[in-house]
């Protein structure tokens, strides 16, 4: 069966997003690269639906995908961003889908939170002109993004002052996650925030996980020992 992918597509860059597999969105110059890219990420993708217990078949290569939808980017996009929701991502949600989402969300930010502790103590690389984030400029980043991303469900961030100095991001997660499930299920959430144009739970979650193993991946590229 094909991996069904939407394609996101501005003058100077594009991203191949697999609609099923949150978090599994590569970024290129061409709508074709993107697709490439996307299959050669498939091993690394395979540890995080390994990690979340949910079966994935990486595709051999580029025909496995489907791409069903084609939208068209901005300046988000060139970016660096996969900013642009697709029409597949308004369906509604079972409740097992809400269960799977929510796994591989989870695998991702796990995915993440390793690859940080991973590089504690070791200089990451930088490019050729000197640039790129600090470790912990990119966990403090990661922070930032998914508290917006919170917001873009719909619902506040939890006061940062009650998180644990052990697991600074856990309670913003669980925060995340109770959020998701309740605007999943149409319920209020707990603690609503005035968001003009609310994210659908499938974006948000694809957002959010691509964000996490994109800078996951990074560091991993970015790491010396």
């Amino acid at each position: 069966m094909p991996i069904r992918v939407v394609l996101e597509v501005a003058p100077k860059k594009s991203f191949a997003s697999a609609l099923d597999w949150a978090g599994w969105s590569r970024g290129a110059k061409t709508p074709d690269e993107a697709l490439e890219a996307l299959v050669a990420y498939a091993p690394r993708y395979a540890s995080v639906a390994k990690r979340a217990r949910v079966p994935f078949d990486p595709p051999a290569g580029t025909d496995d995908l489907e791409v069903v939808e084609r939208l068209k980017g901005g300046g988000g996009t060139e970016f660096g961003v996969p900013g642009t929701p697709a029409a597949a991502e308004e369906d509604d949600l079972r409740a097992t889908d809400t269960d799977r989402l929510v796994s591989l969300l989870k695998a991702a930010w796990a995915t993440f939170d390793a690859s940080a502790k991973a590089a504690g103590g070791v200089e990451l690389t930088k490019g050729p002109r000197g640039g790129g984030r600090d470790l912990d400029k990119i966990i403090g980043h990661v922070r930032e993004a998914e508290v917006a991303y919170l917001g873009q469900l719909g619902s506040r961030s939890p006061d940062s002052s009650e998180e644990t100095a052990e697991r600074p991001m856990a309670r913003l997660r669980r925060t995340y996650v109770t959020a998701l499930r309740a605007v999943a299920a149409g319920d209020p959430v707990a603690d609503p925030r005035n968001t003009k144009r609310p994210w659908s739970p499938r974006y948000a979650v694809r957002r959010s996980a691509w964000h996490a193993l994109d800078h996951a991946w990074e560091i991993e590229d970015r790491s010396t020992r």
